[in-house]
């Protein structure tokens, strides 16, 4: 837990690059590297759900200790993955934006409704979570146990291949909205426009 309960965000999104996304429901495994990310840095973030504290039914899992999940309903459609970090009571977060698919595709595919592996099978935090498996009755649930983990297999990406950005979908924030805080692989094969 203790990668998950650091105060910087915006490292721990980027050292999240690479890092292996697993889930297993119903007893299948399925798997990606993630390859884009974006901090959302709490109380003082316009973009964060907990801007100015806020505290709901939804967002007071934010609040909790780094290292579990954090699932909201986007539109009434998309399942968003968050992972949250840092120490009880500074709710930081973590959306993840996209994975390249390693294992489980055949049941990605099925999740996903789709018949051949296309470069938008993952790409999007609504996409993913549905080729996961992940719903927002996942909010809660640890990253260090069976149903989703994460998983370091010793990929680390040099700071010249991750492209720094504005984050996606949050002219709301004002000035936040310019904060270069989402973090993607250079030249990955896949890629988030949501």
């Amino acid at each position: 837990m203790d990668f998950y309960q650091r105060e910087d965000v915006l490292a721990i999104s980027k050292e999240l690059l690479g890092k292996i996304l697993c889930t297993q429901f119903e007893g299948c495994i399925t798997s990606g590297i993630i390859v884009e990310t974006e901090a959302y840095s709490g109380v003082t973030d316009r973009a964060s759900h907990a801007y100015g504290g806020k505290r709901t039914e939804r967002t007071e899992i934010m609040y909790a200790p780094g290292g579990i999940a954090y699932v909201y309903l986007c539109y009434g459609i998309h399942h968003l993955f968050n992972v949250v970090t840092n120490i009880m009571g500074i709710p930081h977060a973590i959306l993840i934006r996209a994975i390249e698919p390693q294992e489980g595709i055949r049941t990605m595919l099925k999740r996903r409704k789709k018949e051949i592996l296309e470069s938008n099978l993952t790409a999007g935090p609504g996409t993913l979570s549905q080729a996961l498996g992940i719903t927002t009755q996942c909010t809660g649930t640890s990253l260090l146990g069976k149903y989703i983990w994460i998983e370091d297999n010793g990929i680390n990406y040099s700071n010249e291949i991750i492209i720094t950005s504005e984050r996606i979908g949050v002219q709301y924030a004002r000035e936040d909205a310019s904060n270069p805080w989402r973090f993607r692989i250079q030249k990955n094969s896949i890629s988030s426009n949501m």
